[in-house]
């Protein structure tokens, strides 16, 4: 009779393959290998509360080789979260809350999205700096309430992603010593031994990086596995890698240690001997002991316990600090403090500033009534404008602090702003670069926009305005790139008054939002503040028409070209052809208006329509209809000054005007 333990461990083992051999789909190897890691991990060492996985206290886990999901599916089963036997039975199945991969808001217990390979590791290093700032700025002596690890398990090849290193550099660089890396070091890959790609010293890498690191030899030493996490744990300036030697798909006779039980199910035949190999008494599927069960189930009480003594510390700390209290719950609701929109600056018409300026603006203002919005930028800070005026830097082992330096170091930057999301209390996490380098942040935006989470990219220098630097720097498809991924919210105002438009929409969406601002300078096109505000608020809205109502031709435009489409409806009406301007700052929130706004905006009796955008010209067909016309830049940039290359590509207020005129003459 194996012993409780032994037990327990291969309760996950079993589950795990029994899961992903009734998918017929699955991996089926790391879970197999990990198991005692996990187990160790989770039953001695984390602080959670099955029944409350939102608890503000709770260690993190992070599981980002999430292609290993049943072995967090099992463990959260197995301990009482809401996830049931018949759960694990629909893994990878139609409407299942166990998908293939770990996603965010399907299965409780789930803290982040992961899959693609670094990215659950890096937004960790989010989550860990959130703990970081958080309990700096709320703690006080004797009133410790944010006190919390994040655990994560990485695998080969999430140590071999370029997005991972950036993040784990930049936690070595912080100091972040309640971020601990457990390495599933099986030394296999999906396309067989690790060494034909990956051979270098991880221990060395990390250690250079400024990481405790440490090493288990035997992956199923649960006493040394229990001490290498009880050491970590004791290093409070320096997060931590340990590495522990396991072997894939333990267990399995034919398969143990080999690439061949990364991916694909074990088989009947295999996972009945492996069962046999583990001394497992019975040949049922899903069969889970009595014993071992109660046993997890313990992780209730003990959760519940935790958070009643949280409880009782945090409602000390709330008598002490009424004030910070209500800073507290503002923070993990997050909210602005009252007042916030009478802050935002105003710009008079007829001026010029660019976007990124006004943006700057705005973030500075919000950032006053929400003293945990903090965000960064990669090395661009000059030319973003996204400095929180008065607030200190990150530096070494200096991570609390309100602006964020990333360096160079965009995928990470994006991914690390998504774990400050997730982990809760920072308001509005924010990143910041130029439009082009999006490219560089894009799986991390993507991860963002899947999971549904308020963050913010700020993105500068949008468009051929940026003039001499050329086509490398100069943003033509990522616009539309971007508009075409589900949940994000892409703003691209038109001048310093959307721009605090737009940021004042942001204060209030729950999703997450792409800013997208100019270099140049743009004229200030308005001082009507609350109608533009609402304006953008709804997406798209008539910005300027002909006095008597009338509409022969409408032309739409975002961003710059915005007064680009103002002075063609001039020449138009010296012309006397009544052209309506619709500005369209955010497609997504137009799209959410009621078809009477839609149709108030863009009339369907008016046919004659011209869009105008520095940017492709794909996907303005839904507004512009068959007969409609797109003015864009379907090629790369060029290098020369703004002005003439928007000569040279067309974008003119007399190519818009001829536009129009052909139109209304076919």
């Amino acid at each position: 009779m194996p012993d409780l333990t032994e037990l327990a461990i291969n309760t996950i083992r079993t589950l795990s393959m029994d899961a992903v051999q009734n998918a017929n789909s699955g991996h089926p190897g790391l879970p197999m290998g990990a198991a005692p890691m996990a187990y160790n991990l989770w039953m001695s060492h984390m602080r959670f509360n099955p029944r409350n996985p939102a608890w503000h206290d709770r260690d993190r886990f992070v599981l980002s080789a999430g292609h290993g999901s049943m072995l967090l599916y099992s463990l959260l089963y197995l301990t009482g979260f809401d996830v049931t036997l018949d759960d694990l039975k629909a893994f990878r199945q139609w409407g299942s809350n166990t998908p293939g991969h770990p996603e965010h808001g399907d299965t409780a217990g789930v803290e982040t999205t992961t899959g693609p390979l670094g990215q659950g590791a890096a937004t960790a290093v989010g989550m860990a700096l959130a703990e970081a700032f958080l309990a700096d700025h709320f703690n006080r002596p004797s009133h410790e309430i944010v006190d919390h690890h994040t655990f994560v398990l990485v695998s080969d090849g999430d140590l071999m992603e370029g997005v991972c290193l950036e993040a784990a550099a930049l936690a070595g660089h912080w100091g972040l010593g309640k971020l601990i890396f457990l390495y599933d070091d099986n030394q296999i890959t999906l396309d067989g031994a690790a060494d034909m790609t990956f051979s270098e010293d991880v221990a060395g890498r990390f250690r250079a990086m400024g990481w405790h690191v440490s090493r288990v030899a035997d992956g199923n030493d649960i006493a040394a596995i229990n001490d290498a996490l009880a050491e970590a744990k004791s290093t409070a300036d320096q997060p931590s890698l340990i590495a522990i030697r396991t072997i894939i798909g333990y267990g399995s006779p034919n398969k143990q240690g080999k690439s061949s039980a990364h991916g694909s199910p074990l088989g009947d035949d295999e996972v009945a001997l492996a069962k046999q190999t583990l001394g497992w008494s019975t040949t049922e599927t899903f069969h889970v002991p009595g014993e071992a069960l109660e046993h997890f189930r313990g992780a209730v009480d003990a959760g519940a316990a935790a958070e009643s003594e949280w409880r009782s510390r945090f409602a000390a700390w709330r008598a002490a600090h009424p004030d910070l209290a209500e800073e507290w719950d503002r923070a993990m609701a997050g909210d602005f403090a009252p007042g916030w929109r009478d802050a935002l600056p105003s710009y008079e018409a007829g001026g010029a500033i660019a976007t990124r300026s006004a943006g700057g603006d705005a973030l500075n203002a919000l950032a006053k009534f929400a003293p945990t919005m903090i965000g960064g930028d990669a090395d661009l800070a000059g030319s973003t404008r996204t400095l929180i005026k008065g607030a200190d830097n990150t530096g070494p082992n200096r991570a609390a602090e309100r602006n964020l330096r990333f360096g160079v170091r965009e995928h990470a930057m994006g991914a690390i702003i998504n774990g400050l999301a997730l982990h809760g209390g920072i308001v509005k996490p924010y990143s910041a670069t130029f439009f082009t380098f999006s490219d560089y942040m894009r799986p991390a935006i993507r991860l963002g926009a899947l999971m549904d989470i308020p963050t913010v990219y700020v993105f500068t220098h949008d468009s051929i305005g940026l003039g001499e630097d050329g086509p490398t720097h100069q943003p033509i498809e990522q616009l539309m790139s971007l508009r075409a991924m589900p949940n994000l919210h892409v703003f691209r105002p038109a001048d310093a008054t959307e721009t605090v438009g737009a940021w004042a929409a942001i204060a209030e969406l729950g999703h997450p939002a792409a800013v997208v601002l100019s270099r140049q300078d743009l004229p200030i096109l308005a001082g009507n503040d609350a109608g533009i505000h609402e304006g953008v608020a709804r997406g798209a809205y008539v910005l300027s028409e002909h006095e008597s109502g009338d509409v022969d031709a409408i032309i739409m435009a975002s961003g710059s070209e915005v007064a680009i489409a103002l002075d063609a409806a001039g020449l138009l009406e010296d012309a006397d052809i009544r052209a309506r301007v619709v500005s369209m700052p955010c497609w997504e929130l137009f799209e959410a208006q009621d078809q009477t706004y839609r149709d108030s905006v863009l009339p369907s009796g008016v046919t004659c329509r011209v869009s105008i955008e520095a940017g492709a010209t794909l996907g303005w067909s839904r507004y512009i209809g068959d007969r409609g016309v797109a003015i864009g830049v379907d090629r790369f940039g060029a290098s020369a000054p703004y002005a003439k290359i928007y000569e040279e590509y067309g974008l003119t207020p007399g190519h818009v005007a001829e536009a129009v005129n052909a139109l209304l003459d076919s």
